[in-house]
């Protein structure tokens, strides 16, 4: 059974939470102490930029019975609020603390895709004593200059909106799409999610401008003193035709105090939805080798 919660973020902004705890095994300790658990270490995953909570349901239904999932709508996408800004790093970072003390999950695991990556070590790096793990899925410390975000911009401009069906929505985003060197169809299927019906067709549920927005501190800024900072163990996860280059990978792992490696074979940017069985896999040997 997934719980819907709510979570009031940086400035109030209005955040939708999941929890996929198993509800019959109560994990805060509101049980009868005849029948009370020990709490389970809490998991919170973090999506990239287009992303919501959702996408993460295979992963925390497969990491239910041993540990407390959740999964973050993080400001201007999925079922929270969308606010006209800041998307900022410290807002963004701001609305995880506040959702990491309001539901009381520290100390936990950050599971982070790429945009979720970044916020995840950032908060790492500065709130130490919260996090117990982390794990960054395909999401580069390097500055990646503005071309990137010209690409971007022409990309969305590219999206041939409204879609008149989901159908659409899969075929464009797994095939048709302009940027792709061959179809995938875990990418048209995690696009179809992100859709909403409205206005004679098929339309994102966040906005292009809060998404270019949420991007800017990516152009121009470097992370890796905050990577260097970061104290608990981490998972770096590349997929073999994603984002995250090998060299720099390997350059993140050797500049994290406690860093590990994986990469995923046959998997793009959207490792955990390319490669489902190989991500779960990865994650849950990193967990039980560093949580207990």
């Amino acid at each position: 059974m997934v719980r819907r919660v709510e979570v009031s973020g940086a400035g109030g902004v209005r955040l939708a939470a999941w929890d996929f705890t198993d509800q019959h095994k109560p994990h805060d300790g509101s049980a009868p102490p005849e029948t009370r658990e020990v709490p389970r270490p809490a998991v919170l995953m973090l999506h990239g930029l287009t992303g919501r909570a959702a996408h993460w349901a295979p992963t925390a239904r497969a990491l239910a019975a041993r540990y407390r999932p959740v999964a973050l709508d993080q400001r201007g996408h999925g079922r929270s609020a969308k606010p006209d800004g800041p998307y900022t790093r410290e807002a963004y970072i701001a609305d995880v603390l506040a959702a990491i003390e309001q539901l009381r999950l520290a100390p936990v695991v950050l599971v982070g895709h790429s945009m979720g990556a970044l916020t995840a070590w950032q908060l790492a790096a500065r709130h130490p004593e919260l996090v117990r793990a982390l794990v960054i899925c395909d999401m580069r410390a390097s500055a990646l200059g503005e071309a990137s975000q010209r690409e971007w911009e022409q990309w969305f401009a590219s999206w041939p909106l409204p879609f008149a069906a989901l159908a659409d929505v899969r075929r464009w985003f797994g095939a048709d799409d302009p940027t792709l060197e061959r179809p995938r169809p875990a990418r048209g299927a995690f696009y179809t999610e992100v859709m909403e019906e409205r206005s004679g067709g098929w339309w994102p549920q966040f906005s292009f401008r809060h998404m270019l927005d949420s991007r800017e501190p990516w152009m121009r800024d470097a992370h890796w003193d905050e990577l260097a900072q970061v104290r608990c163990p981490t998972l770096v996860v590349r997929g073999w035709d994603g984002e995250l280059g090998r060299a720099e990978a390997q350059e993140m792992v050797r500049v994290l105090p406690h860093g590990s490696y994986a990469e995923i074979a046959d998997a793009g940017h959207l490792v955990p939805w390319d490669q489902p069985d190989a991500w779960q896999r990865t994650l849950e040997e990193f967990l039980a080798g560093t949580v207990r």
